[in-house]
């Protein structure tokens, strides 16, 4: 299953991720690959907001991991750029986030991409600037969907 967004933009970019987070169902994990500054931190903040947390949210780039419990669901997000090795993953606890009751949100998920589960929902963010500044196309992917999890936005 496969679609793809275009968001002109933040705005537009953090309302999908909002409404992925409104939708969102206990054992989602979804995988979060783009380049630096196509809004990565602006759509999993959407998520957050979908989810009903007021926090602030920004990536977790040098703890790895952020844990936020006040919404409908606990949502775990881990920023992964700075992972060198995947021990390091394991020392972190992933497995019980990633399999838990919660939803999560790995931005450079494609770093670890050996460690994720297979019903994984898989969202690149690219931007194209003959299309304008904050135009951005959103490709939601998940080759397997036989556990009913969906991508959140159906």
């Amino acid at each position: 299953m496969e679609q793809v967004i275009e968001t002109y933009s933040a705005e537009e970019t953090y309302a999908l991720g909002k409404k992925i987070g409104e939708n969102a169902k206990p054992g989602q994990v979804y995988s979060l690959i783009g380049d630096l500054g196509v809004g990565k931190t602006v759509f999993t903040q959407g998520v957050a907001a979908g989810l009903g947390i007021s926090e602030p949210v920004s990536s977790p780039t040098f703890t790895i991991l952020q844990i936020y419990e006040e919404g409908r669901l606990p949502f775990y997000h881990f920023d992964v750029y700075r992972i060198g090795d995947i021990e390091e993953m394991e020392e972190i606890g992933y497995e019980d986030c990633f399999y838990g009751e919660g939803i999560c949100l790995v931005e450079w998920a494609d770093l670890i991409e050996e460690i994720l589960p297979e019903n994984h929902v898989r969202i690149t963010i690219a931007k194209e600037l003959s299309s304008g500044f904050d135009y951005r196309t959103i490709r939601i992917e998940q080759e397997q969907t036989e556990t009913g999890i969906g991508t959140g936005i159906e």
